[in-house]
């Protein structure tokens, strides 16, 4: 760190997709436990990103998974996951990189992440994409009794903490 300063942001994204990368380590080895399960999106032409034609078509800027209960050979590693569903009846195999990764939101107890995808990750020129935000910790408190029974909406009460709020201007 010779930089004459910390670079909080990219330590703490980093450190964020670490929570990731253990969550679905950990789905990998033992399965999903209970009723959670995770929506993940990312960008589909970030590097690393290994989809079919017929998908990239379908999806030529971003694309979200959900896995849950029609998904097999979750395989993680350090810097990617690779995973296999079925879209349109047609199954497919998924290589998707940790830098790649947009958002990650469980809604079984209301956590999610979001990702300011990192430079390396992106192919398409800068000057193309939209801006993003600061990496972030989405978190929600969990319903009330009366409402277990009603699917949760992602950022529906949701706290949103980032972290540049507590950089030095």
């Amino acid at each position: 760190m010779a930089t004459g300063h910390i670079s909080y942001d990219v330590l703490a994204r980093d450190a964020l997709r670490g929570v990731l990368r253990r969550v679905l380590a950990d789905a990998a080895e033992h399965g999903l436990p209970g009723e959670h399960h995770f929506f993940i999106t990312f960008l589909s032409t970030a590097e690393g990103v290994k989809l079919s034609p017929r998908l990239l078509a379908q999806y030529p800027e971003e694309m979200t998974i959900i896995l849950q209960h029609q998904f097999w050979d979750l395989v993680v590693s350090d810097d990617h996951f690779e995973v296999g569903l079925s879209f349109g009846g047609i199954p497919e195999r998924l290589v998707v990189p940790f830098n790649a990764i947009k958002s990650f939101f469980d809604p079984s107890v209301q956590f999610g992440l979001q990702f300011e995808p990192s430079d390396a990750a992106i192919e398409t020129p800068a000057a193309n994409l939209p801006a993003a935000p600061a990496p972030s910790a989405v978190t929600v408190p969990a319903p009330a009794d009366e409402n277990r029974d009603q699917p949760a909406k992602p950022g529906e009460g949701a706290e949103v903490v980032r972290l540049d709020r507590f950089r030095k201007k």
